[in-house]
């Protein structure tokens, strides 16, 4: 008997021509996240097996393999020879194994020269359990579906299943600048982007004395949770305070906040420009906040041609917090350091902008001037695990 993990692949098979690349990618990926472990990871035409790893650090590896982007699905496999012997006492092996009081058998010949068909399998190996222990079979919801692959090599038993990431593997899709707040949603935004395939790197706005050194430390430690994702993110703090003094020195009440998410934009167009990264991703959520109103959104995003990317534009709020929860960024992302996005907020701010409007406001005072010197004083900053 051979014990491997096997790893499925689930949205890969769509991508035609390019799923070559999308496997060696995530190989690539998974042998990264491995390294150190002393195994071999390798790629078959429908999955990717780890072997010859230690098998008391298996549930470790498992771990690891589930939060990997790309995987669809982690399976324990046994692999067993293909004499009817063999398979009767395998599948009672596991099964006796396992704490449960009903099964079913779910077989499949992957190489069809095995002369015994997949039904007789199923029939083979339950009669084997049923005379041996007390189980009973119970086809539509059994504590325990004993999967069973026929290959050339041998028999694969599926002894344990665990449900993956899925979505696309890391940097297979492209690069994203993620506009990090340090609040619920953007940890939250990252994460998607990054189960999709897209490697992110972060831009943050920092607004000193009125914020606290304290709100850095906080979106490292948000970033190393998701190093579990991506191993290394670059973070780009962009030093604020002059322009959002600026802001609220000249322009009326009710647009600050407007203008001040356009002057954001401006600045993560440009660093995504200077860094060669094609998209811009936040956390807004539709009707959150005012300035995540359609009109609003509409006269922000007047200033940037470049796409953005808004993972949670359609979610409630309490499904992000759920998954905020799910992936650990929720008690790190409540913590009491604001960001400049929570200090100096209008009572009433305008929650159906206009673009003349806006344009009026900022011909007020020298943007320009402000942006390139927030840009040249720009802190980079690399979290990875």
């Amino acid at each position: 008997m051979t014990r491997q993990i096997m790893i499925s692949f689930g949205e890969l098979y769509t991508k035609g021509r390019n799923r070559k690349n999308f496997v060696r990618q995530l190989q690539e990926n998974i042998i990264h996240s491995l390294k150190g472990l002393n195994c071999e990871v390798k790629a078959t035409h429908d999955h990717l097996y780890v072997k010859q790893y230690n098998l008391e650090q298996e549930q470790y590896i498992v771990d690891i393999l589930i939060d990997i982007s790309g995987i669809y699905y982690v399976s324990i496999i046994e692999i067993y020879s293909r004499d009817e012997d063999s398979i009767k006492s395998a599948a009672l092996s596991i099964l006796k194994r396992k704490a449960i009081q009903t099964f079913k058998v779910v077989s499949k010949r992957i190489d069809k020269s095995f002369p015994i068909i997949s039904d007789q399998i199923n029939r083979l190996i339950a009669k084997e359990i049923l005379q041996n222990t007390d189980l009973t079979v119970d086809v539509h919801k059994p504590d325990f579906a004993l999967e069973i692959k026929v290959y050339h090599d041998g028999v694969y038993f599926i002894v344990d299943k665990y449900l993956g990431a899925g979505g696309y593997p890391l940097g297979v899709i492209g690069h994203g600048l993620m506009m990090m707040s340090g609040g619920i949603d953007s940890p939250v935004a990252a994460y998607l982007m990054l189960k999709r395939g897209i490697r992110i790197s972060c831009i943050h706005f920092a607004s000193p004395p009125y914020t606290q050194e304290g709100v850095i430390f906080k979106l490292k430690d948000l970033l190393r949770e998701l190093n579990r994702y991506q191993s290394k993110i670059d973070l780009y703090v962009i030093p604020f305070t002059k322009l959002q003094e600026a802001i609220y020195e000249h322009v009326r009440p009710s647009y600050t906040i407007t203008i001040m998410r356009r002057m954001m934009y401006r600045l993560s167009e440009q660093l995504a420009h200077i860094r060669n990264i094609p998209i811009i991703v936040n956390g807004e959520s539709i009707g959150q906040v005012a300035s995540q109103t359609l009109e609003s959104i509409a006269t922000i995003n007047e200033v940037t041609n470049m796409p953005i990317i808004r993972p949670l534009a359609a979610m409630d709020k309490i499904d992000i917090i759920a998954l905020a929860r799910k992936i650990n960024t929720y008690n790190i992302s409540i913590q009491p350091y604001e960001d400049c996005c929570t200090i100096f907020v209008p009572d009433h701010p305008e929650t159906k902008p206009r673009i003349n409007h806006a344009l009026a406001e900022e011909a007020k005072f020298d943007y320009e001037s402000l942006i390139k010197l927030a840009l040249e004083g720009v802190e980079h900053i690399v979290v990875e695990n």
